[in-house]
């Protein structure tokens, strides 16, 4: 707080060695600069105490990814001593999930804890609850960082198609399609989109989708790019 009061002295100061000016603007003025620089100094606290917090996220996430990378052990298989493993996928995805969602309840409003929440939902749709996978997705879904935020529509979009709600899959993968996130390029989900009305028996769609990716999707050399490339080669089966 001497740093504060410093600087209110200092604007004091200043103001009485310009023009002469009334006790009562005076009064105001000084306030209106304690205002300010209360405010400077709430806000650095706040940027201190946030990054503290993404920092302390960001660990935890970490905790959580560890458990969802465990490698899965087959009945017999040998494993080198001190390495944690699972039986199957189901027991780490429960694991994982519980970790995640503990880091996105506690630090929801940081990146990481945006980003646990994403794959809360995708350790429930690994053990088959598609119902609690979908009402977290779609929280993700709603963050404000697009990122995360077309990772988790990504996802709905191949729930929806999974289990056999294709035109709100369909709607998603053309939403995504014009996305400009670095997570999931617009390319991606055309081909998706593609896959879709292939396993639709609707081959001229896809062929409609690839046709237009194989041309679009380049480089500023004009070379195809990921998504025209395998484009180009779906056309090339067809």
């Amino acid at each position: 707080m001497s740093n504060v009061s410093n600087q209110i002295n200092s604007l004091e100061t200043s103001l009485n060695n310009g023009l002469p000016i009334g006790e009562s603007n005076r009064k105001a003025l000084v306030a209106t600069l304690i205002a300010v620089v209360v405010l400077v100094a709430v806000i650095a606290i706040g940027f201190t105490v946030f990054q503290k917090r993404t920092e302390a996220a960001q660990t935890a996430f970490g905790n959580a990814m560890s458990i969802y990378q465990t490698p899965i052990a087959q009945p017999g298989q040998q494993v080198p001593p001190g390495v944690k493993t699972y039986s199957d996928q189901k027991a780490r995805a429960a694991e994982a999930s519980s970790a995640f969602q503990a880091v996105a309840d506690q630090y929801g409003m940081t990146k990481p804890g945006k980003l646990a929440r994403y794959f809360q939902g995708v350790s429930l749709i690994e053990q088959g609850q598609n119902a609690s996978a979908e009402t977290t997705l779609k929280q993700a879904s709603g963050s404000w960082n697009g990122d995360v935020a077309a990772l988790a529509k990504l996802a709905l979009a191949q729930l929806d198609q999974q289990t056999g709600r294709d035109a709100d899959a369909i709607a998603l993968y053309n939403e995504l399609s014009t996305s400009k996130a670095a997570t999931v390029p617009g390319g991606l989900a055309q081909i998706q989109l593609a896959e879709l009305y292939e396993s639709q028996g609707k081959p001229a769609e896809a062929k409609k989708i690839y046709a237009q990716l194989k041309d679009s999707d380049k480089d500023a050399k004009g070379n195809p790019g990921p998504a025209g490339q395998v484009a180009a080669s779906r056309l090339a089966q067809k």
